[in-house]
């Protein structure tokens, strides 16, 4: 027997994920299944002046945040030597896919301690498998 209220808030989320699953133009978005640990590849659109292209970022799911459309990500990777970390809205129109290059097993929902870590360090604590 389910109550009126939950039944309203299964709709809810029901009409969430069908508008979450189309981007602004339309196309659906592509969205692997992916978790702490994984080494993805986030394409994204960039505005520079007057042009748009599609830029691309790989490294290391930290995590991920929140549920639904607030859902966030955490994407680090090691660029000249020095780490850079972004921020990625999951369901923005800006973002155009993820795609999980390999995927890693961590035991921590949070992986915040690979920042004090070497690369080579980082690759054997996660344990890739491809």
């Amino acid at each position: 027997m389910s109550s009126p209220k939950l039944a309203l808030v299964e709709e809810m989320l029901k009409a969430e994920g069908e508008e979450l699953r189309h981007s602004s133009s339309g196309e659906q978005t592509v969205i692997a299944d992916f978790g702490p640990g994984d080494y993805v590849d986030v394409a994204f659109r960039v505005v520079e002046g007057d042009k748009e292209r599609v830029q691309h970022f790989q490294g290391i799911v930290m995590y991920k945040r929140g549920r639904g459309p607030s859902t966030m990500v955490c994407v680090r990777k090691i660029s000249h030597g020095v780490g850079v970390e972004r921020i990625f809205p999951l369901h923005s129109p800006v973002v155009e896919s993820i795609k999980v290059l390999r995927k890693g097993r961590v035991r921590r929902a949070r992986i915040y301690f690979i920042r004090e870590m070497s690369e080579k360090r980082v690759r054997q604590k996660l344990r890739y498998s491809s």
